[in-house]
């Protein structure tokens, strides 16, 4: 068997594992809230001049901030078939590093919290 055919096999047995434990695992509990059309929890037929909270819109940011910088991270499959892959291993790790040392900064300075 070659290397194709034995990820091909391996990456569908996964796929498999992963959908039958979600199925198998989730929890259906279906209520009011979780069948409107808008599960963020605001009235949509009510006035669009309420104020949000300014913790939404923090949260949200983060979300986006940390969601681009791991999209930042998928080239490197390809990045890997250089010929010095020490540079990409470095330029990996130092992304990876700033990422954890982002959310931990957030993590201690209270932003990640939704409620005070």
């Amino acid at each position: 068997m070659n290397t194709m055919s034995t990820m091909f096999l391996i990456s569908t047995a996964l796929g498999t594992i992963l959908i039958t434990l979600n199925l198998w695992l989730s929890q259906m509990n279906p209520n009011q809230e979780k069948l409107s059309p808008y599960e963020c929890g605001f009235d949509p037929l009510g006035s669009a001049r309420l104020p949000f909270s300014i913790r939404f819109f923090l949260v949200a940011i983060l979300f986006l901030l940390f969601d681009l910088e791991i999209a930042l991270l998928l080239p490197l499959p390809w990045a890997t078939q250089h010929q010095t892959p020490t540079t990409t291993l470095t330029w990996t790790f130092t992304m990876i590093v700033l990422l954890t040392l982002g959310l931990i900064y957030e993590w201690m300075q209270g932003g990640l919290e939704w409620a005070e």
